[in-house]
């Protein structure tokens, strides 16, 4: 399975995604960045192996305050367009307000990650428009599903289906099981240990488990696990691991590929 963004396409490995947080309150404080150092960050990211770079403006860790599409905008759109201006790098958009995924295209944004699973009217088809890249996330918290695995399967099956009618081509999707959108720790444990079974869905895979709260302790602490973590996915083939810290998470897989072709 490929996937395509801007004018790459990926279809083996395990690449890396870099998070760059616009917000006062994510939950890993050391990937918070003001409008004026994204795109000195981004940069960076980029020279430590980042294949993505996705910019977000609202926080969405437990009890986290929701901001308005507008707020949201204030903060992400500035920011973005100093990071197109500084890098080719595709360039991924963490909104799942279909307004703001509008402006952010049309800022110079290649892809949007939608952490609502399509819920908000209107995304898919501004994909479309804009022959933009489509990360979809499925998130548990408040399902009636009681099958973990059933949850994720039909859910992202059907929002992947839902972006497909909507004229997103199929090899611009990428789905997110959503590690941390679940009901409890244990879940996210178990959802990581079987991840690679949601390729069934038919696409290519992106895990988001970077410095998030079942790895235990405090996120500053949370590196080694999720070091750990990118390595599994590599070896379960997940195409793209969405990740604080580049430098150390690409070694990390690149470590892991090696030891697997042995």
């Amino acid at each position: 399975m490929s996937f395509e963004v801007k004018d790459r396409v990926f279809t083996d490995g395990t690449h890396i995604m870099g998070i760059i947080n616009i917000t006062p309150d994510s939950v890993y404080a050391a990937s918070r960045a003001s409008r004026e150092d994204a795109a000195e960050r981004a940069v960076r990211m980029v020279e430590d192996g980042a294949d993505i770079i996705d910019i977000g403006a609202q926080s969405t860790r437990p009890g986290a305050r929701r901001v308005s599409a507008l707020e949201e905008m204030s903060l992400l759109i500035p920011a973005l367009e100093a990071v197109r201006a500084a890098t080719d790098a595709p360039l991924s958009v963490d909104t799942f307000y279909p307004e703001v995924a509008e402006a952010a295209l049309a800022a110079g944004a290649d892809m949007i990650n939608d952490v609502s699973c399509l819920r908000f009217p209107g995304m898919a088809e501004t994909a479309a428009k804009y022959s933009a890249s489509l990360c979809i996330m499925h998130d548990r918290r408040e399902s009636r599903v009681p099958d973990l695995m059933t949850d994720k399967l039909t859910g992202l099956t059907a929002a992947a289906a839902k972006a497909v009618r909507a004229g997103v081509p199929s090899d611009r999707i990428l789905l997110d099981g959503g590690i941390g959108f679940n009901r409890g720790a244990e879940e996210d444990r178990y959802l990581l240990e079987h991840y690679d079974l949601l390729s069934a869905a038919g696409y290519p895979l992106l895990l988001g488990a970077s410095r998030k709260s079942f790895l235990g302790g405090e996120p500053e602490t949370r590196l080694t696990a999720t070091m750990e973590c990118s390595a599994k996915a590599a070896r379960m083939g997940v195409l793209f691991v969405r990740v604080h810290d580049v430098k150390e998470n690409l070694m990390a897989v690149k470590a892991a590929l090696s030891a697997r072709r042995k």
